[in-house]
């Protein structure tokens, strides 16, 4: 009898799963179909609304292969060209995704306390051979790679993970990776610190001092990679520590 009614749970949970996974699905396409009509309806003419629908058409199909050259509805010169000459808004289409973006996160709920905004930071390099007069101001050398340096912020709330905003780090004499982390952050709308417990994720691209106080400063705590050649305040290396979850005082800090 025990065994019975056990299966019996186990069956009534398993529907009750599938159920809410159903309606979470649902819910996203209905978000997502609306964000594709507001988009497509920024278009200001017909064959730049036909490319977007043909680029979001190779997105969405999910096989692996987005490139412009794998469309069946556009040739890949004519989708060269919707990204690179355009006449519609890009502001515009930032706004009205960022919009959507903060409709779709503030209606997370959870039980019990606030649930937790995690602010993922990264720093993806676009690597560049060859020349570009175009963007000679934007191609610099990092950590021995030379092309295009994103600092890219994420915002993940539960099974959501959607892309913030980005900078380019324009080489030295200029604000530094973790200088532009830091602004990203700055520009996270309050409504949404507000309805969320905000915890700072980041690699050991932005294990500085000048990132960990500026994180700090804001009140925000934080999980940030450190390098194993990282001095600590005895002059000892992180790599020289043997044992787990000893509390460590690094240098600067």
């Amino acid at each position: 009898m025990l065994g019975l009614w056990w299966v019996a749970v186990n069956e009534r949970k398993g529907r009750e799963v599938k159920e809410i996974s159903a309606r979470t699905v649902e819910t996203i396409l209905v978000h997502a179909q609306t964000l594709v009509y507001s988009l497509l309806s920024l278009m200001p003419t017909t064959y730049q609304r036909d490319n977007l629908q043909a680029m979001l058409g190779l997105f969405l199909q999910a096989e692996g292969r987005p490139l412009p050259e794998y469309s069946q509805l556009k040739s890949a010169s004519a989708l060269s060209r919707f990204l690179n000459e355009n006449r519609w808004s890009t502001r515009q289409v930032i706004r009205t995704v960022r919009n959507e973006m903060l409709s779709q996160l503030l209606g997370y709920t959870a039980k019990g306390r606030r649930p937790w905004l995690q602010v993922i930071i990264d720093l993806t390099t676009l690597e560049k051979c060859g020349k570009f007069k175009n963007f000679q101001d934007l191609i610099h050398v990092l950590n021995g790679k030379r092309g295009l340096h994103l600092v890219v912020l994420y915002l993940v709330v539960g099974y959501c993970r959607v892309p913030w905003g980005f900078r380019v780090w324009r080489g030295k004499d200029t604000p530094s990776p973790a200088q532009l982390a830091l602004r990203l952050i700055d520009t996270l709308p309050k409504k949404l610190t507000q309805a969320f417990r905000v915890i700072v994720l980041a690699d050991t691209a932005f294990g500085s001092v000048d990132f960990l106080k500026g994180v700090r400063q804001r009140h925000y705590p934080a999980i940030v990679g450190v390098r194993c050649d990282r001095k600590l305040q005895d002059r000892r290396q992180v790599c020289d520590l043997c044992k787990r979850g000893q509390q460590v005082r690094l240098d600067g800090l």
